[in-house]
């Protein structure tokens, strides 16, 4: 039998390698059963997305508040066009369209690409805010274990030279017995399902002895309350060896992300010693030793002068023993700022070689560490977008997994139940934010300090998406970086866009769709 004009493909999450939401329900989309039915006025959504694969005589299309995926011929993508009657008004379904344009648009209103209308839509989009800043599911934990760094990046402000380390702080086991404590009510308070915790500096491994204390206590903890603990650790690694992992293991121990900024030489430029040793061959090094013992994801951070390095370094990692263990490689802009930072504040300009402004902003060195190892904004978001789409389609053409640079957030920063601990114990609502006082949202002793209650309500109240009018990016993209806004906006609560380097992953992510689901087809005859 040939399959009809208007057959619809939904590529399954193991087809298109994506971690997707399940089916959305008519509840969800706020679609009643005789609105998915075809008998009640709808209007497509403010979320589409869609991408013509004009090779393939076939259209991708993408709801991204539903992240419903569906492979689709130009005909079925047409029936969008078509809902919208020429006065501009909803059309009625079974009087403009046949029986089989009608299933269709059954598929397409019961995957969120049909709504009511636009006052849908938007109602749709504050219960999925409120889900994502409520949700009780994760107690997500990133300790700061110390600002202090072992490296002498040139393009960071912290970091072994001058006198930064003899200031940087370092937490106490004094203050980390008040962490653990904290996280113990927390867990009491939130009741988790699963809880989360991240270590992270400065160069956390700096600092083992409260690493050690607090995955240990955490762990016991957790099994006490019944859920399970992942820990995640990013670090240059340079200090990292199998004792480290062999001792973290058993209290929960579940990734690495480890920094390499492009080829051998490039690297030992960006990233040497304080007295200008390399770096490079003894970081590989220790990533052979470990990468059977735990998951390894590589980041890297690139600039005018190195992008055109990594391909060198995505060949190189391809031939090693251990390249089936990276579970993400990953590569981010590196960042600057023209304007002097408080020790403890990350700096958010993304320059080029001679330190001029590249266009956008960036977190490089932020990540929320579930290291599936999953993406965040804070891993993927971007600035240039030929060199972001440039190096992602590089890295997974030799093989390695790669965020799809769509599936980006909303970050962190808007969860009640996600906090960063820096080392004086100070709560803030994302590691960018460490350091400054003024920024913080609490301390681990409960202290109600005025400030500290103010910036926790107006982190509560933010909300820079109501800014960014009907695009469709929005669940993924929540405004794009708080920290990046508050550096470079002065105001935490104006959206920064990331639509163009959006717009290139989605291209990207429909063709990785389609291919998935050809092989998928493929193995199934």
């Amino acid at each position: 039998m040939q399959p009809s004009t208007f057959d619809v493909r939904v590529p399954q999450p193991e087809e298109s390698g994506l971690f997707l939401m399940n089916p959305p329900t008519d509840a969800q989309l706020g679609v009643s059963g005789d609105e998915a039915a075809g008998t009640k006025p709808m209007r497509p959504s403010m979320f589409n997305l869609r991408v013509p694969l004009p090779e393939r005589n076939e259209v991708f299309l993408m709801n991204t508040l539903t992240d419903a995926q569906l492979i689709v011929s130009p005909e079925v993508a047409a029936l969008l066009d078509r809902v919208v009657a020429r006065d501009g008004r909803p059309s009625d379904l079974p009087t403009t369209f046949n029986t089989d344009e009608i299933d269709a648009l059954q598929v397409l209103a019961g995957n969120g690409f049909l709504v009511p209308n636009r006052q849908a839509d938007r109602q749709e989009l504050d219960k999925f805010f409120h889900r994502v800043t409520s949700n009780t599911e994760e107690l997500n934990v990133t300790v700061l274990t110390t600002l202090q760094c072992n490296f002498a990046c040139d393009y960071c402000y912290q970091g072994d030279r001058g006198d930064y380390n003899k200031f940087a702080e370092k937490m106490s086991m004094e203050t980390a017995v008040r962490v653990g404590d904290w996280i113990e009510r927390e867990l009491d308070r939130v009741n988790p399902e699963r809880l989360t915790l991240m270590f992270f500096g400065g160069e956390p491994l700096l600092n083992l002895p409260v690493m050690y204390y607090l995955a240990e206590r955490l762990w016991h903890a957790s099994t006490a309350h019944g859920v399970p603990l992942s820990v995640t650790i990013i670090t240059n690694g340079l200090l990292l060896t199998p004792e480290v992992v062999d001792h973290l293991e058993p209290f929960g121990l579940r990734g690495i992300k480890i920094t390499l900024d492009g080829d051998r030489d490039t690297h030992n430029r960006m990233r040497p010693l304080r007295g200008g040793q390399g770096t490079f061959d003894r970081i590989v090094e220790n990533i052979r030793k470990v990468a059977g013992r735990v998951r390894i994801a590589i980041g890297g951070n690139f600039d005018a002068s190195s992008v055109e390095s990594y391909p060198a370094l995505l060949k190189f990692l391809s031939e090693q023993d251990f390249a089936d263990k990276l579970v993400k490689v990953n590569f981010k802009p590196v960042i600057r700022t023209d304007k002097p930072v408080l020790k403890g504040v990350l700096s958010l300009t993304p320059v080029s070689a001679d330190g001029k402004p590249l266009g956008g902003t960036c977190m490089t060195a932020v990540g929320e560490g579930k290291l599936k190892l999953g993406g965040t904004a804070c891993d993927s978001c971007g600035f240039g977008e030929e060199e972001m789409s440039f190096l992602r389609e590089e890295t997974k053409r030799h093989g390695f997994p790669t965020p799809d640079g769509v599936h980006n957030g909303p970050c962190h920063v808007h969860m009640k139940h996600a906090h960063t601990i820096g080392p004086d114990g100070s709560l803030y609502a994302c590691p960018g934010f460490t350091g400054d006082l003024g920024l913080s949202t609490g301390h681990v002793d409960d202290r109600r300090d005025t400030f500290r209650e103010e910036m926790r309500g107006k982190f509560d109240r933010l909300d820079p998406w109501m800014d960014c009018g009907d695009c469709a990016f929005i669940p993924v993209c929540a405004g794009g970086c708080l920290v990046a806004s508050h550096t470079q906006l002065g105001d935490m609560n104006a959206p920064t866009c990331f639509k163009r380097s959006f717009e290139s992953a989605v291209i990207s992510l429909a063709h990785d769709v389609a291919g998935a689901a050809d092989n998928s087809a493929a193995q199934a005859a």
